[in-house]
């Protein structure tokens, strides 16, 4: 599974392309297949995105889950205090980053 990632143009925030638009949630990231770079290009040229990229996720019974460490602690979020980030929508997300 192919996904793509990037960083909101206006906040900086970490997202995740879900198909029809961009999620701060990775668990609403869409396969982008073979189309990944493409779509990356066009949705930076549109300026909906900055630094897009595709990267290798699976898919199992807990979600989408980016196969490298270091996406997945993008997707997680900053490694600092945990009461300065977004909290996620999953409650045991930080089992799954390591």
């Amino acid at each position: 599974m192919k996904i793509l990632t990037g960083n909101d143009l206006a906040s900086g925030d970490v997202i995740w392309w879900a198909g029809d638009g961009w999620s701060r949630q990775v668990s609403d990231a869409a396969d982008v297949g073979a189309h990944g770079d493409d779509l990356a290009r066009a949705e930076e040229a549109a300026l909906r995105v900055v630094g897009a990229y595709v990267i290798d996720a699976t898919l199992g019974e807990d979600g989408v889950r980016p196969a490298h460490i270091k996406d997945r602690i993008r997707a997680f979020g900053p490694t600092v205090r945990p009461d300065l980030i977004e909290q996620p929508t999953e409650a045991d997300i930080g089992k799954w980053v390591i």
